[in-house]
Parts: structure tokens; sequence; C-alpha cells
């Protein structure tokens, strides 16, 4: 009697007929690796590590010498394609130069269509149904967590209250969240779609009163990048899965640093966000170092970020 309500509440727990898993990852490999003179080895095991089946990749190319807060273009070729192929996988570089982008590429197991047209998104066929994903890279100048908190950070100026938190992340990132909406046009009718990316502001998950009073957070701020995609009727992965900021405050930026230090401050800025009739998020995790922020561990760890894996049901 006992396995048969045990098989009972198995079924009701299982995929639909027909549904599809996929684990999509968001990854900012800073160069491949190769802004610490390594090769690509590293980026692909953490890829492997994580059970991605799709990966939006950001920092392809190497950063300029000198990089400033105000100038810091991408340098080299990209290291996606010899990615994709230690994989086995697709590939497509997103070489348009526009606002949302930063050396973006997209690998995937599964087939690769054509770009949307500001180059922010991509087709993908997973076994007979049509998937998008879009991958953005916004701009991390000014940066508010840095404004708010006095750290010096490009010519910004400091501040101190909410309001001029979502002020200024919507004057930096607004006109690339235009450009991500137009393209979004092209995934009307998809079974899911998904947009990853390092978006250089936190979330308003965790930015939380209750964060502030943890001493996480300074002030607690709607912040509005995420704050739009929400609206627009997408899910926050992680925070799908992992709600509480205090007890996961899932920092991807960055395990470089010490997180008691005054001259930076830890954040959630990685993101992989999830729509699509009756899609369902599973699971998620912070892949990163051997260390308490990470949920996949990865040695040796070849990011200044740690990424971001999301597992749906479709």
């Amino acid at each position: 009697m006992g396995m048969i309500r045990l098989a009972g509440l198995l079924a009701l727990c299982a995929a639909p007929a027909g549904a599809e898993t996929l684990r999509v990852m968001s990854f900012n490999i800073w160069g491949g690796g190769a802004n610490e003179g390594k090769g690509i080895e590293e980026t692909v095991a953490a890829i492997r590590a994580a059970g991605a089946d799709v990966v939006g990749l950001q920092e392809t190319r190497l950063e300029t010498d000198p990089c400033t807060a105000e100038s810091c273009p991408a340098s080299g070729d990209s290291v996606a394609p010899a990615i994709a192929a230690a994989l086995g996988w697709h590939v497509y570089d997103q070489k348009a130069e526009n606002v949302a982008l930063w050396a973006n590429a997209v690998i995937s197991r599964y087939p690769i269509g054509a770009a949307s047209a500001n180059d922010l998104g991509v087709p993908l066929d997973v076994n007979g149904k049509t998937v998008w994903l879009f991958n953005i890279h916004l701009d991390d100048e000014p940066y508010q967590p840095y404004q708010l908190l006095g750290i010096e950070y490009g010519p910004a100026p400091f501040i101190k209250t909410e309001a001029e938190a979502v002020t200024f992340a919507t004057e930096t990132r607004g006109p690339a969240l235009d450009l991500l909406q137009a393209d979004m046009a092209a995934a009307d009718g998809a079974a899911a779609v998904f947009v990853t990316g390092d978006f250089n502001e936190p979330s308003a998950h965790d930015w939380t009163e209750a964060a502030v009073a943890a001493g996480q957070h300074p002030v607690a701020v709607k912040w509005p990048t995420t704050g739009r995609l929400e609206a627009a009727g997408f899910i926050d992965a992680y925070r799908a899965i992992h709600a509480d900021p205090v007890a996961k405050p899932a920092y991807t930026w960055t395990p470089s640093y010490d997180e008691a230090a005054t001259d930076d401050h830890p954040d959630r800025i990685d993101f992989v966000l999830a729509k699509g009739a009756g899609l369902r998020v599973t699971d998620a995790a912070i892949v990163g170092e051997d260390g308490p922020r990470s949920d996949i561990v990865v040695t040796p760890w070849p990011s200044d970020h740690r990424a971001v894996v999301a597992e749906v049901e479709f």
C-alpha cells in the first residue's frame, strides 16, 4: 500500500508527457580565462560540471590593457568557437556592437538558428520545439552599488537613496532593455524563452529589508532591470528555487575578492530568467570555486564571476 501511494506521488511530480528538460547557464568567462593567461580548459570543465545544455557566454574576448570604468573595449578573437568545439556543440558569436552586448556568444548542444535583429537572441531547436535564448551584457558604469557605498569607480557621483539608485540604473541600462524588448518580438510563439547575462545590476529579490537588516546591503532597492523583465512575464530562475536572499545570497560577483573588503561589494548580478506556458523551474545552482557561495564546486575556477545554471521543464 505504501509503495502504491509513493508511486502515485511520483507520477504527480513527473514531467508531463512530451515535456522537455533543459539546463541553461549564464557564464561571464573573463576571456575564457585568458585574462589570467590561461587556456579554455578550465572554462570547459566548469560548463561540463554544471551539466548545461546551453550557455549564454559573456566576455568571450580579452579586456584591453588598460581597462578602465570609462573605457574597456574587447580585443582579440572570441574563444567561444573553441569552447563549443571542445564540447562538440553549436556556437553563435554575437558580433554586433550595441549597448546590450560586450563580447557575447551562445553555445548549445542543440542546433542554433538565425539571430534576432539586434543580435541579442537566437532560436534553438530542442527536439523539435523552438526555444529562444537572449544573452546580454549590460553597462557597468556607473555601477549603483558602488555609488551607494561610496566606492570610487569612474566619474559617477555617490548617492544615498533607493530613488537615486533606480534613476541611475534606468538611465544606464534602460536603452539596452529597449533593444532587448524589440528583439523579443522574434520569440513570439516559442515554447520557452530565456534571458541570460551579466546585468551589472542586482535584483530587487536580493536588496530587501531583510537583507539590509542582515548587513548584506546598505538599503532596500527595487532594481529596474530584473523588475522590467519580470513585468514581462519572466521568472528569476535562481530565486524560484532559493527564495530567501539572506539564507542564500548567491553572490556571483566576485569570487576573487574578500567579502569583508570595503572597496568592493559582493552581489548577484548574473542571471537566468525564463518564461513559457507551463514552464517550471526544477533546479538552480551557483557554480564557482571551492567555497561557501558555490552550490556546484569547480577547482580551479577560471573566472572573476561565479556562474548560474537553472534546470527547467516546459
